[in-house]
């Protein structure tokens, strides 16, 4: 029985994991509040999975609000960007659904295929931030770059990012869950799978110290 509740134990080590996350879903959460903030959230959010995932987590608040500030006006710009696209889907599922407007069969693939781009770029656009320094334009085409050769890991991501979502529309029963886990219980699954590519881009000497992200793929 002692060893179960051992510190180094497997048991102690999952709940510690379960403790960090819910944790960091609430930072997540309250710095998402104001709205214009949550690209610079979700940038840091991905800054502390993946250290997880790699097994070189330290403190996870530090670690949040470090990522936090250093990303910030790029995540910002990022976010207002990527926000302003899904405004405009929005508005076009509406007018789509509510218009008795005769629409072109091209410009509902056009707005489809815009809306994949977007999903194949957002799944990527904050983790790559979070690791690699670049420009915002360098960071959305190094995006859209690493999801299209990773093609069945980037859909697995979006299907990962969306369960939060669903799991509410099947029963808001399990709206617990969601506010325990649905930032950053993603996130880390979807940190397990980007985890591999990230390496592949990183230089062969790069230990993930605690200074600033090393600079990647161009």
């Amino acid at each position: 029985m002692d060893k179960i509740f051992n510190l180094d134990s497997p048991l102690m080590q999952i709940l510690n994991r379960i403790a960090d996350l819910i944790w960091l879903n609430i930072l997540t959460m309250v710095c998402c509040i104001p709205i214009i903030t949550a690209g610079a959230a979700f940038t840091a959010q991905h800054y502390v999975v993946l250290k997880m995932v790699r097994n070189q987590e330290g403190y996870i608040t530090r670690s949040f609000f470090k990522s936090f500030k250093r990303n910030f006006r790029q995540a910002t710009c990022i976010w207002l960007i990527f926000l302003a696209f899904i405004l405009m889907f929005i508005g076009d599922i509406y007018i789509f659904a509510y218009s008795d407007m005769e629409f072109s069969r091209i410009l509902i693939i056009f707005v489809c295929a815009a809306a994949i781009i977007l999903s194949l770029v957002g799944v990527y656009i904050f983790p790559v931030l979070s690791r690699f320094d670049n420009s915002i334009k360098n960071t959305i085409r190094n995006s859209f770059m690493i999801a299209i050769i990773s093609l069945p890991r980037t859909i697995a991501m979006i299907i990962i990012s969306i369960l939060p979502i669903v799991l509410l529309y099947i029963s808001l029963r399990l709206v617990p869950i969601s506010a325990l886990f649905g930032f950053s219980g993603t996130a880390y699954l979807c940190a397990l799978l980007y985890n591999g590519v990230f390496k592949r881009f990183e230089p062969e000497e790069d230990n993930e110290t605690e200074t600033d992200a090393e600079e990647g793929v161009n």
